[in-house]
């Protein structure tokens, strides 16, 4: 089916001469709804006059007005369609494409939102008022089927009600922006629909991701290893498979006998790690007691010597340390640890090393700062999180494991209706059976079609761009008088962590009132910030430090000026706090 004629999809690198895109629109609409105008009444008055703003916005000619004036014979009504009438219906053509048409109608509507900085980012409604319903938008399911029409207002106010994460002045997760390549990746994987358990099934992803998973290794510095890896639904899960993968490797009989087999083992992570490890240790029935936290400089950097300390303690305590998990771009501080440091120390112990690079990975592809992440090369494991730095669209994220055919033969439980060793194909080439999961979610394309459309490079200025603008407001926060750094020194990755200080707090001479005063004004500029719609950052306690904005960079879409725009923000909703 050819939607170029319809005029819903973003202009070609070769832009039509102007005759030839009127023509092919209007010739689309008539070929498109031929047959289908016979059985329709025409849609609303205010539907027509969307799409023909729409068409007239992208042409941008005047004299070509005219030729749209009869587009309303040509829409379709869908108050009497349903989904029953679409394909597979035996004459659910035309319908099922006019329905996608006005959905990607609806999608190429909210992008252009999306990047418009004056738009707000949330029409923000309680969770009250979502569940009594807004507008007509009720979220209560039906006994009985709904027509097409509905479903398309329930798509618009979906994304209405939602946030535009790839906004340029969103800045309140790790991940965020939106990748045109990327979100064509997607749609066509969401149509594809199908798993990355067997070849026989996905023979195009599967290969994909075996070249991408090698292009990883040799990234990360195991060029000369024959490694393995997979993509997971998350950094939680990926980190589950390196500390699965460890502890399988140390103790194979765990697989049959379970943890009653074995000695009670011990597994150590730094003071800032992300909660996924202990939440690992919970799952995996480790027991989070048994997870000993090692505590990290002024930065949020793991101390290697005291590192080896814990270890050298649990071993006289009677535990069996079996691995330890370096982290290389904290979630809040953005630190890296030392991990040529640590990797002695496990080298020295005969521990496993996870590095969880889920946040600070994409830096490997920065020449100016990969040098950040020294010694990953030496890890047993490692996390890394593409929907993060790189801006590849939810979800995609990786475990890599140095050492192959550990993930297979960990997980492994040939399950003859999917494994048969005698099919008409290598069948090294069906991933089923490293994964912890049966179904697994094409997350492969979309990133494959950002690196060939990026290319390294490309991705290597993105991500240099991000360090530039965490660099940009360190030195304008550091002029402020009304905003304090959380900790002095440069960015090691995109985070920027900071306090604004109202003047008010300025005449508070008790240390210990300023501090809980000062607690307070975070989250009062959060909740302003989300009410008008403005702009997103998010703040937090930290050990004992009180709460404090958290800013990140990882979307392409921001500028200087929308930093600019935070910190008058953020002046202006909290000078009177």
């Amino acid at each position: 089916m050819d939607f170029r004629g319809h005029g819903f999809v973003s202009p070609p690198i070769v832009k039509p001469k102007k005759t030839n895109f009127v023509s092919q629109t209007v010739t689309g609409y008539h070929i498109g709804m031929r047959n289908l105008s016979t059985r329709s009444k025409g849609v609303q008055v205010h539907e027509v006059q969307r799409r023909k703003k729409y068409i007239y916005g992208v042409q941008g000619d005047e004299e070509d007005k005219g030729k749209f004036d009869n587009i309303e014979s040509f829409m379709p009504d869908f108050s009497n369609v349903y989904a029953s009438d679409l394909l597979p219906s035996q004459h659910g053509g035309e319908f099922t494409e006019c329905f996608l048409l006005e959905v990607v109608d609806i999608l190429l509507c909210y992008i252009r939102k999306t990047f418009d900085e004056k738009s707000k980012i949330l029409d923000f409604h309680h969770p009250h008022q979502l569940l009594e319903g807004l507008d007509g938008f009720n979220l209560e399911l039906s006994e009985e089927p709904e027509p097409l029409e509905q479903l398309l207002v329930d798509c618009r106010d979906t994304l209405k009600y939602g946030v535009k994460t790839g906004h340029p002045r969103f800045f309140n997760q790790l991940s965020s922006g939106l990748d045109m390549i990327g979100l064509a990746g997607e749609w066509l994987t969401a149509t594809a629909n199908t798993n990355m358990f067997t070849y026989e099934i996905s023979p195009v992803f599967i290969v994909m991701e075996m070249i991408l998973l090698k292009k990883m290794h040799e990234i990360i510095g195991w060029g000369e290893t024959e490694a393995d890896g997979i993509f997971s639904p998350g950094g939680s899960i990926s980190n589950l498979y390196g500390i699965l993968v460890a502890r399988y490797k140390k103790f194979p009989e765990v697989k049959t006998k379970g943890m009653a087999a074995l000695p009670q083992i011990a597994l150590f992570v730094s003071e800032h790690s992300h909660y996924s490890i202990r939440k690992t240790a919970a799952v995996l029935g480790l027991g989070t007691d048994n997870v000993i936290e090692v505590k990290c400089d002024e930065r949020g950097k793991m101390i290697p010597l005291e590192l080896e300390e814990n270890v050298l303690r649990a071993k006289r305590m009677g535990l069996t340390p079996f691995c330890v998990s370096a982290t290389a771009g904290t979630t809040v501080y953005g630190a890296f640890d030392p991990l040529d440091n640590i990797a002695d120390v496990c080298e020295r112990h005969s521990l496993w090393m996870h590095v969880d690079a889920a946040w600070g990975g994409g830096l490997l592809m920065s020449k100016k700062h990969s040098y950040k992440l020294r010694g990953i090369e030496r890890a047993n494991s490692v996390t890394w999180n593409p929907h993060k730095l790189m801006g590849v669209p939810l979800q995609c994220s990786v475990v890599l494991i140095r050492e192959k055919g550990l993930l297979e033969s960990c997980n492994q439980m040939c399950a003859e209706y999917l494994f048969q060793p005698d099919k008409h194909y290598d069948v090294g080439y069906d991933t089923g059976d490293k994964t912890i999961q049966c179904g697994r979610h094409v997350d492969i394309f979309k990133l494959w079609l950002m690196w060939k459309a990026k290319g390294t490079s490309g991705f290597e200025v993105q991500i240099n761009t991000f360090m530039e603008l965490a660099d940009y407001l360190y030195k304008i926060l550091k002029k402020k008088e009304n905003f304090e750094l959380v900790f002095d020194g440069e960015p090691e990755l995109s985070n920027v962590c900071f306090w604004y200080i109202p003047p008010r707090l300025k005449s508070i001479s008790d240390e210990y009132e300023r501090q809980q005063e000062l607690q307070k004004i975070a989250p009062k500029i959060k909740a302003l910030m989300i009410e008008e719609g403005t702009t997103m950052v998010s703040y937090q306690p930290h050990e004992d430090k009180v709460n404090f904005f958290r800013m990140v960079f990882s979307n392409p879409a921001t500028k200087q000026s929308d930093v600019d725009f935070l910190i008058d923000e953020i002046e202006r909703l909290g000078k009177a706090l």
